[in-house]
């Protein structure tokens, strides 16, 4: 019998109340499963509220916990003629520059052709140097027209000067021109002229030279440098843009000045600094609002009372994030700002939110800047000039840290055997050698023929080095200078037993001449001492605290070549820089609020198999009473089958009895 066909028997055991029966079974159970799941889930979107405010506090507080962010300056020039900016490195300060000339760009053109694509000049190579790179290029028939030079030239690489070609109406100019500005980048222009095999006179290809000697080519624009003074110190410069006269301020040089000087103030732009700030209060103040919104309690409306009341999650976000804005920072003992009450920055007693006095704030960054930088940002600082912080580890505790030094740094160098002559001539007996510098070999460095005093040998030795691309190219840079003895000398411009200097190839009469043999010369020495009295790690300059001491991790520069007590480092860890690492460990994979979200995810899934398991029972329940209403409804059927024919016999038993 089917389930739809129970109660056909009885008319009372039927499918409808088995349904009864089952939903009376479920209800409470799945009430009490809904009930939780909303519970849960509101508090799952809670956590994500606090995450997702969480994250974005995190931006704000790293911005913060950068030094260059609390050190925004400002670059203000009185003229028109020079444009200033200030950027990281920048001092507060002010400065006089007068421009006396503007550098341009070289530009050379040809004399006016009928066409540009017709008439030709010829076959040869033109050898076009521009800076410290030269091309040869070939002319021939395919190419020897204006047009076709032009292509030429702008189709090699590396080559910094655009051809182009010019209708001025009455006919054709072909004009070369410098990509960049400065004498060192003029065009200078070869010719070796096959056409008609003169390349000295102004007819076919060798009327495109301007080498100094040959100037077929109309000068148009002068190379001229930039010359100007700052402070009344004459500077040069190949470009108008001057970005290394003083550190982190950049001059656009537009105008001449005329003898009228150009103020550039470098202030600080407490404007930005202030925004900043603002920025980490309004988004701190999301996060605090959204804490007090799930912790809320109303004793007289229990309905406003927040999700994560009680929740030890939250409560130990907020104790750690009061912690950290309450304290006074370690290090800054002392100093005249030591917590951010004291730079306008306080906390509402009863909401916890923050706020800020923006003159308090402007004065104390005025007075302090120092101080302010260290409040937010992590900061070294040594007794000793020589010593600087260089870096922390994720292991260093804030505090002071005692140096000792039992051993400088030191460059590796090279000395020469024999003391440098009065005059030194350099021949093609002595013009050539090869030099390795820190592990880095030159290419053949050679040197101009000629007599020099000591002092020239030295210019003309720096000058070849410095030019040479292999070194220059691994950023390896070597200085020659007389030691004390009158020997030339080359030093390595790092530090530490990875700074060399060894010569791996010398001509024939170079020991003889200029006491340079192919000898390594003195490796560097690293650093050693103490931090915090535990041997450290030398590398170069930078010594290391030890493992599993409290100066583990931290980096500092010792400089000079005192040895013993080198006096102490103090490694501040600001305000921003410690509500970073907490925003990270709260936020991190396995932090705080990732645990109580998979809490909360955990619960759901127990509510899931528990509506597994309910929907099983009452599945069963159904089965169990579907069978016993079966056989109830196959009884009652039968009783009443029984009491039909009953009542047929009574029927028959009272009708004959009447006959």
């Amino acid at each position: 019998m089917s389930v739809s066909s129970i109660g056909i028997g009885s008319g009372v055991l039927t499918s409808d109340l088995i349904d009864q029966l089952a939903n009376a079974e479920r209800a409470p159970t799945e009430l009490r499963f809904d009930r939780k799941e909303e519970q849960v889930q509101a508090e799952l979107s809670a956590v994500g509220r606090i995450r997702s405010a969480l994250t974005d506090l995190r931006l704000p507080t790293r911005i913060l916990s950068n030094p260059n962010a609390l050190q925004a300056l400002n670059a203000e020039s009185s003229s028109s003629n020079v444009s200033a900016s200030a950027g990281t490195g920048a001092s507060v300060g002010q400065y006089s520059l007068e421009v006396t000339e503007l550098a341009q760009a070289h530009s050379l053109s040809t004399a006016s052709f009928a066409d540009k694509n017709v008439t030709t000049l010829g076959t040869g190579t033109l050898s076009i140097k521009v800076g410290d790179v030269t091309k040869d290029i070939t002319i021939d028939g395919s190419n020897n027209t204006l047009e076709g030079i032009a292509n030429a030239i702008n189709g090699e690489e590396d080559l910094a000067v655009n051809a182009s070609v010019i209708d001025t109406g009455s006919g054709f100019v072909l004009v070369f021109a410098a990509q960049n500005s400065g004498t060192e980048n003029a065009v200078e222009i070869s010719v070796n002229d096959t056409g008609d095999g003169n390349s000295a006179d102004a007819l076919g290809l060798s009327q495109l030279s301007f080498d100094g000697t040959n100037n077929h080519l109309t000068q148009s624009v002068e190379a001229k440098d930039a010359l100007f003074s700052v402070n009344g110190i004459p500077i040069s410069r190949q470009s108008n843009t001057v970005s290394d006269a003083i550190d982190g301020v950049t001059f656009t040089l537009t105008g001449k000045t005329n003898g009228s000087p150009a103020t550039v103030s470098v202030t600080q732009d407490t404007e930005q600094v202030l925004g900043r700030v603002q920025d980490f209060v309004d988004a701190f103040n999301e996060v605090k609002t959204i804490l007090n919104e799930v912790t809320a309690f109303d004793p007289n409306n229990t309905e406003d009372t927040g999700l994560l009341l009680g929740d030890s999650t939250v409560r130990s976000i907020n104790s750690q994030l009061r912690g950290v804005l309450s304290q006074m920072v370690p290090g800054l003992d002392g100093s005249s700002v030591r917590s951010l009450a004291e730079v306008g920055i306080s906390t509402d007693r009863q909401t916890g939110l923050l706020s800020v006095d923006d003159d308090m704030f402007t004065k104390a960054l005025t007075e302090s800047p120092d101080d302010v930088v260290a409040l937010f940002a992590e900061q070294g600082r040594a007794s000793d000039a020589q010593v600087s912080f260089s870096t922390k580890g994720s292991n260093t505790v804030p505090g002071t840290y005692d140096i000792n030094i039992t051993q400088a740094a030191t460059n590796g160098s090279f000395t020469g055997a024999s003391v440098i002559g009065a005059a030194t001539v350099i021949d093609t007996d002595n013009d050539t050698f090869k030099i390795s510098v820190d592990g880095t070999e030159s290419l053949d460095i050679t040197l101009t023929a000629g007599s020099y005093t000591a002092a020239e040998l030295v210019t003309e030795l720096q000058k070849q080095l410095d030019a040479d691309t292999n070194l220059s190219g691994a950023g390896a840079a070597i200085s020659v200078s007389l030691d004390g003895s009158g020997q030339l000398q080359f030093t390595s411009g790092t530090f530490g037993s990875d700074s060399k200097v060894s010569f791996t190839a010398v001509d024939t009469n170079t020991l003889a001449s200029l006491g340079i043999d192919a000898i390594a010369g003195v490796d560097g020495l690293n650093v050693e001492g103490t931090i915090n009295g535990e041997a450290a790690t030398g590398k170069g300059q930078f010594l290391t605290g030890a493992v599993d001491d409290d100066s583990e991790g931290l980096v500092v520069k010792v400089e000079g070549s005192s040895i013993g007590d080198r006096g102490s480092v103090t490694f501040i860890e600001g305000v921003g820089d410690q509500l970073v690492d907490k925003l990270n460990s709260f936020l991190e994979f396995e932090g705080i609020i990732g645990a109580k979200e998979n809490g909360l995810k955990e619960q759901l899934e127990e509510i899931s198999k528990g509506r597994a398991q309910l929907d099983l029972r009452v599945e069963n329940l159904r089965s169990r009473l579907s069978l016993q209403f079966t056989a109830a409804d196959i009884l009652v059927s039968q009783l009443n089958s029984t009491q039909d024919f009953l009542k047929s016999q009574l029927a028959t038993l009272t009708g004959a009895k009447d006959d």
